[in-house]
């Protein structure tokens, strides 16, 4: 027993059935189109992405790297503060508590803010 589709097609003249698998593969056609259509919008997409992620990568790059440059300038004239004579030890240990104290008035405020 032959399928539906297949008794379907032998009842028809071959110039109808040619018709119908013309137009089934038209409106294939245009299904594949679209579907195509739409992954190189989703392609365009994320190359889109990706460059705008690798711009937004290269500037933290900047920053960091200009960042360990003040740092290290930082800590050089840090280091050769401390080196000096003692009027300048004097100064760098009232700075340190300095610092610590502020750290913890700050830390203090912001667990006051929080609640």
């Amino acid at each position: 027993m032959q399928p539906l589709s297949l008794s379907l097609f032998s009842a028809q003249s071959p110039g109808a059935v040619e018709e119908i698998l013309d137009r089934e593969n038209k409106r294939m056609t245009d299904t594949l189109a679209s579907k195509v259509t739409r992954l190189k919008s989703l392609a365009l997409d994320i190359d889109r992405d990706a460059e705008d992620q690798n711009r937004y990568l290269d500037g933290m790059d900047s920053d960091f790297t200009s960042m360990t440059g003040l740092l290290t300038g930082s800590v050089k004239r840090f280091s050769t503060m401390a080196r000096s004579g003692r009027d300048n030890r004097k100064l760098l240990c009232g700075m340190a508590m300095g610092l610590i104290v502020a750290f913890f008035i700050l830390s203090y405020f912001l667990s006051k803010a929080r609640t």
